[in-house]
């Protein structure tokens, strides 16, 4: 190779290292700048980093500084609870999931007298074991072993029962244990001896005051029967006496003695129930019993002293309301005569009707009944309204203050009422008169169909003749609702204008009937007639049988019924050939062991064509029972031998045939009375003193036209 190859050679290697070493200069630099920014990043993160350790150790001061203020607040609110543990007088103890004591107060270990082994650290089956075996604890019935094992068996309960225990010094302790959910239990030893003496102090005073009640109940009872007993004789007797030959100052003597009794009653029977309903101990008895014939016998025992006053009593039932209902018919006999009693009281002329509705609810077996007393009295003022029905309460004014009574009626009405579920209410205008209504759920039974009586074959047209406006509209209404026309009179003058060839049936009042029937006569003309009359038994002497009924005024739907259907409504002819009724006399049984009653009872009977026979005796009733086969008796309750529960209950057994009649006449009263006397037999409870017009009406509704007439003046037909 040349010389000149050679440095050319050598030229372009030295070229290509300047140019390497270039190169790696500027890689070099490139490498130098990354450097550079790297160590920067990392110069400022290092920067960041401490100052975010900074921040973390003040934090970490921070809350170091609040852990020991927390740590020291905790501290405090141990103390203090551990100082409010140990300042109750009740055990406390706390004990770990295994049972082993944590901590308790020194009440808790105060039972235990200072025994080292119970502190901190004891098993509870050894403070059982420590509780009997020191007679700390009485067992009762058990042995020290049963109750240790009785107690152990609840402490594994996960919520045991409050248990008390008595210790050996008589003092009782209620423990109250409740475990946690990790199984920590809690433990509270109640102090309870101030309690259990205080509940067998109540128990004895409980036992002393129903000893007393009982005793009252007895005091009561009994007085009740011994006050009716003579008051029997006492209002008997004055009402006897009044019906006789009497001058005008010995009658109003004989009628002072019979309204003072009346008044003493009613005073004795608002005063029993009241105190009953005070002392909770009123109860209701519900039974089957006809509501109509219930508020009938109401009427009738308050009909003497409304005809005193010229008021007629007027009833107006529903006729397509059914009268068999489920209730205690002696609470609603007492509702109703409180209500009437009180109407006919401040009612000086007018009238009194009670109107009776409902509405059945055949599904449910049950009837809302509506009763409203209305009366056209002395009023009540508007301010006084509310005020009726607080006990011992009247309204007090000039006009009133000339009745008597103990103010108790109506509150007792009210409650009673209350009882029945219903409610009761009473709208007024002073000076015109009250109006007081009540609403109570009856139940039906299989006898409470609606009655679905038709009018007889051949009665198209009737006549009514009253001079009472609310009497007509009454029977008219209720005649119009059978499909009957009628024509309504008010006076003599035009039913004698209003009788024509139509008429099938005419019904007048007792006053107005000789005047119509002597214009019939002149007619020759002889339509059906009936007497509407307040006294059937003395109608009957007067009208003889030139009528075809006499009915008792106001007429109770049945009765009505009954006696339009005895009627016969062909051609018009005499009522003599009707088919004449049987010879034989109603025979009559009275059990009672009082002669002044057995003296009462024959003169209230005394104007009745019966055979009446008297037992002084239970078993001298039974004999007569079976020798005279009587056709009603009255029996008595409280008589010597064999009282009347029993005679009742062995007449029933000997009965063959047709079940007699057997009435209750008794002095027993009190709440209860009716249903033991009723479950012995009897079909009826009626209390002393007697009521003629009450007795006259059962002797009638038994006898039915059965028998000889009751009147032994009536001709026979």
């Amino acid at each position: 190779m040349s010389l000149a190859n050679k440095l050319t050679e050598e030229r372009r290697n030295r070229l290509a290292a300047e140019r390497m070493l270039e190169l790696k200069k500027a890689e070099l630099f490139a490498a130098n700048r990354k450097l550079g920014k790297h160590a920067q990043q990392l110069s400022e993160e290092i920067v960041e980093t401490r100052a975010q350790v900074a921040t973390i150790r003040g934090e970490n001061q921070r809350v170091k500084s609040d852990l020991n203020v927390a740590n020291e607040k905790i501290a405090i609110a141990e103390r203090r609870l551990w100082h409010s543990i140990e300042t109750i007088s009740d055990g406390f103890a706390f004990f770990n999931a295994d049972n082993e004591m944590i901590m308790a107060n020194r009440a808790y270990l105060a039972i235990f007298d200072g025994l080292d082994v119970i502190c901190p650290g004891v098993n509870y089956i050894t403070i059982l074991q420590v509780l009997t075996d020191e007679g700390i604890v009485k067992t009762g019935a058990l042995s020290n072993a049963g109750w240790r094992e009785m107690m152990a068996e609840r402490i594994q309960q996960r919520d045991p029962e409050p248990i008390v225990i008595q210790l050996w010094n008589g003092s009782y302790i209620k423990l109250v244990d409740q475990r946690g959910p990790e199984g920590d239990m809690v433990s509270l030893g109640l102090d309870i001896t101030a309690t259990v003496v205080y509940e067998e102090q109540l128990k004895e005073a409980r036992s002393v005051a129903e000893s007393a009640n009982r005793a009252k109940s007895a005091f009561l009872a009994n007085m009740s029967h011994e006050i009716r007993t003579p008051m029997n004789g006492v209002i008997g007797m004055a009402d006897l006496l009044a019906e006789s030959d009497l001058d005008e100052e010995q009658h109003l003597f004989v009628q002072t003695i019979k309204n003072s009794g009346e008044a003493l009653l009613v005073i004795i029977n608002d005063v029993l129930d009241y105190s009953k309903i005070e002392a909770q101990k009123l109860e209701l008895h519900p039974q089957p019993f006809d509501l109509e014939r219930a508020i009938v016998e109401v009427l009738m025992l308050l009909q003497t002293s409304a005809q005193t006053k010229g008021l007629p009593l007027l009833l107006d039932y529903d006729l397509f309301l059914p009268t068999m209902m489920v209730g205690d018919p002696g609470r609603v006999r007492q509702v109703m005569t409180n209500l009437i009693g009180n109407a006919v009281k401040f009612t000086a002329q007018g009238h009194v009707l009670i109107r009776v509705t409902g509405v059945p609810d055949p599904a449910l077996g049950t009837l809302s009944l509506h009763v409203v007393v209305e009366d056209t009295g002395i009023g009540i003022p508007a301010d006084m309204v509310d005020h009726i029905f607080g006990e011992f309460n009247q309204v007090e004014n000039e006009r009133n203050r000339q009745f008597d009574g103990t103010g108790l009626g109506l509150a007792i009405s009210q409650r009673l009422v209350v009882m029945m579920g219903g409610e009761i209410w009473v709208t007024s205008e002073d000076g015109v008169g009250s109006c007081f209504g009540f609403r109570v759920e009856m139940g039906l039974t299989g006898d409470s169909a609606i009655p679905q009586w038709q009018p007889p074959q051949g009665l198209r047209h009737a006549l009514i003749v009253d001079d009472v406006d609310i009497n007509r509209s009454i029977l008219q209404r209720q005649f119009t609702q059978l499909g009957v026309k009628v024509t309504a009179c008010c006076s003599i003058a035009q039913a004698e204008a209003a009788i024509g060839d139509d008429i099938d049936l005419l019904l007048a009042n007792q006053e107005y009937a000789p005047p119509l029937l002597d214009h019939l006569k002149s007619l020759g003309r002889s339509v059906r007639f009936v007497v509407l009359s307040p006294h059937p038994s003395k109608a009957i002497k007067a009208f003889d049988t030139r009528v075809d009924d006499i009915l008792l005024h106001p007429p109770s739907r049945q009765n009505l019924f009954d006696v339009l259907d005895a009627i016969s409504f062909g051609p018009s002819g005499p009522t003599a050939e009707q088919p004449p009724m049987s010879q034989r006399r109603m025979r009559i049984l009275a059990a009672e062991d009082n002669k002044t009653n057995q003296l009462v009872f024959r003169k209230m009977v005394k104007s009745l064509n019966i055979d009446l026979t008297f037992a002084s005796n239970g078993e001298e009733a039974l004999r007569l029972f079976q020798e005279i086969a009587p056709d009603l008796v009255f029996m008595d309750i409280s008589m010597p031998k064999m009282d009347g529960k029993e005679a009742t209950n062995a007449i029933r057994a000997i009965e063959r045939g047709s079940r007699t009649p057997i009435l209750a006449l008794t002095a027993h009263a009190m709440d209860g009375d009716d249903t033991g006397i009723l479950a012995a037999g009897l079909d009826k409870y009626l209390t002393k003193p007697l009521r003629k017009p009450l007795i006259l009406h059962e002797i009638e509704e038994v006898h039915g036209g059965r028998f000889a007439s009751l009147r032994p003046d009536q001709v026979e037909g």
